[in-house]
């Protein structure tokens, strides 16, 4: 966990652990969970339009991935540590948004979690263990996040993790906040 999040050194991946989850960057054997996740209209209808196929969810898998490759940050598939039992999943990500002239400066956060998985608090867990992470291993001054005015679920996660709303904007036809989350002295 000592290298930075920037270079062209080989492929690197990063586990965490909390209490009660453990996140690990995605492997393929985690592509049947993330699809019933992803294809889960009741779970994904506050974050997108309609539930992702099979080919969406293996080129998303492809792209997180990637980011590990390239960039040395991703996002985590998150698991109860206890059996093992799949959660969701949580991360950092760059997607040249250019949502406003900074908002690609910094790393965006995103998470979705199963049904099953929500309203446990496992969110705020990975998401608190995500960002200590981040913040201690890179000079990440800022993070940023975008969540539809009706997502409540998502707005009281950022409040907890204090993100604070600094724009409003029409994302892909969809009205959306720009949350930003300064770091935070000992997390």
């Amino acid at each position: 966990m000592t290298s930075a999040l920037y270079s062209n050194t080989p492929y690197r991946t990063v586990s965490l652990e909390t209490d009660r989850l453990i996140l690990t960057p995605p492997t393929i054997d985690d592509f049947d969970e993330m699809h019933s996740m992803w294809s889960d209209r009741e779970v994904t209808a506050q974050v997108i339009d309609s539930p992702l196929t099979e080919e969406e969810v293996w080129a998303r898998l492809h792209r997180i991935v990637g980011h590990w490759a390239l960039l040395g940050f991703g996002h985590w598939i998150v698991r109860e540590r206890s059996g093992r039992k799949f959660a969701g999943e949580l991360g950092f990500f760059r997607f040249k948004r250019t949502l406003t002239p900074d908002f690609d400066k910094a790393h965006e956060i995103g998470w979705m979690f199963a049904k099953n998985s929500q309203g446990l608090r496992y969110a705020t867990e990975a998401a608190t263990a995500a960002l200590k992470w981040l913040e201690a291993d890179s000079h990440c001054k800022e993070t940023v996040c975008i969540i539809a005015p009706d997502n409540l679920a998502s707005l009281a996660l950022a409040k907890k993790l204090s993100y604070q709303i600094k724009d409003e904007l029409t994302y892909r036809g969809k009205p959306m906040l720009i949350l930003r989350r300064e770091v935070a002295p000992n997390l």
